[in-house]
């Protein structure tokens, strides 16, 4: 099995494509070794001690480190344990929820809009961001302000870029398409 690595805007984060699909569609992220109890690849990787995040692309894994440790010693590491676990067979996920967009329903006017807002972000934002090992789900939309949250996962969230991407590139995109939309805020 050959492992490929990318770097991506964030310094803190490697791209790691195992040449297979990793979650095939959607995409999941965990921030702590309690939320990785739910992957077995997750939980090897938080094992490692200088691991913070990992999140999981349809065929890559992102992997963010602690800023205390260079990838010179981890890069190693992290290859082993993503080459193990998917010699091994065990699944990736031992559930399957947190994989996308809020579910909040909207009613009238304000459901057509975040119908347009997901459509952009899921044709064309998100297929962009995930080059870089990343993602941006939707959070919420506040019609009477025309705000739109948005989560920023994988090698965007901590990005020294994400806010320029943000501000520069999606808020605009969104602007441009769906009138409605007066701003784009990141959320936690």
């Amino acid at each position: 099995m050959f492992i490929q690595t990318e770097n991506t805007p964030n310094p803190a984060v490697l791209k790691f494509l195992p040449g297979r699909d990793v979650l095939g569609e959607g995409a999941r992220e965990f921030r702590d070794a309690d939320e990785a109890a739910s992957s077995p690849l997750a939980k090897a990787l938080f094992d490692l001690g200088d691991v913070t995040r990992v999140f999981f692309g349809g065929d890559f894994v992102t992997v963010t480190k602690n800023e205390d440790i260079d990838w010179s010693h981890l890069k190693a590491p992290v290859l082993a344990a993503i080459m193990d676990h998917f010699t091994s067979g065990a699944p990736i996920l031992t559930d399957d929820d947190g994989a996308g967009h809020d579910t909040t329903v909207y009613e009238g006017d304000t459901a057509q809009v975040v119908a347009e807002i997901k459509d952009l972000l899921d044709s064309r934002i998100r297929p962009a961001v995930a080059q870089d090992g990343g993602d941006i789900v939707f959070s919420r939309f506040e019609p009477d302000t025309g705000v739109v949250y948005l989560h920023m996962r994988g090698a965007c969230s901590g990005c020294p870029s994400s806010s320029a991407t943000l501000k520069a590139g999606v808020e605009n995109m969104l602007k441009h398409y769906v009138p409605e939309v007066t701003r784009v805020e990141q959320t936690l």
